[in-house]
């Protein structure tokens, strides 16, 4: 009878055990998964916002301020369905102070980059803040990325403090709710936001 309560033993140990490898090994794999949605996510934001800046300084050095305002118009969403395409992704760009009604953040961009400012008020750097999470959406799992946008000099042209009359009088006109204004530079101008199916 020892036998058999020891065999019983060893066997309830040794499923124990499988059960345990099982569960790290999982964990494991979702831990390298979704480092990889970080990395791809860090690198879309950053070919989004390298791709963007360089058309803005373009417009910035053939037409203006008023030039790179119709730019971020018209090309910055263009630029993000791209990325969406090729990624099987939903790209693009949100703020706490939006210019575009349409970029307003949903309640999780929100959380983020609230939390953005905190860590930029205790001293983080705003090129190093990212966020990324795991969550339900629509009944499905979804992975999210946001990478924050530090406001540089370029930005202040159409966002800063002090805006040429021309200027004002432009973003008046094509975003009647702007509330991007009053920036300096150093401040987070927004985040580069990215969802995938998981």
């Amino acid at each position: 009878m020892p036998a058999h309560g020891s065999e019983g033993g060893r066997g309830n140990r040794a499923g124990a055990l499988a059960s345990a490898i099982a569960a790290l090994l999982a964990a494991t794999t979702a831990v390298a998964a979704a480092s990889d949605r970080i990395a791809l996510g860090r690198s879309i934001a950053q070919d989004l916002t390298a791709r963007l800046k360089a058309r803005l300084m373009a417009g910035l050095e053939g037409g203006g301020p008023e030039s790179a305002i119709a730019i971020c118009k018209i090309e910055a969403p263009a630029l993000a369905a791209a990325a969406s395409a090729q990624h099987g992704a939903r790209v693009g760009r949100t703020s706490l102070r939006v210019r575009n009604p349409a970029n307003r953040p949903d309640a999780w961009e929100r959380g983020v980059l609230e939390d953005f400012e905190r860590r930029r008020a205790r001293g983080e750097a705003v090129e190093a803040l990212e966020a990324h999470a795991s969550l339900a959406e629509d009944g499905r799992r979804v992975s999210r990325y946001m990478k924050a946008i530090p406001t540089g000099e370029l930005c202040l042209a159409c966002h800063g403090e002090t805006l040429a009359p021309a200027v004002t009088a432009k973003l008046d006109a094509l975003y009647p709710e702007d509330r991007a204004r009053g920036f300096r530079a150093g401040d987070i101008r927004g985040a580069v936001t990215i969802t995938w199916p998981e």
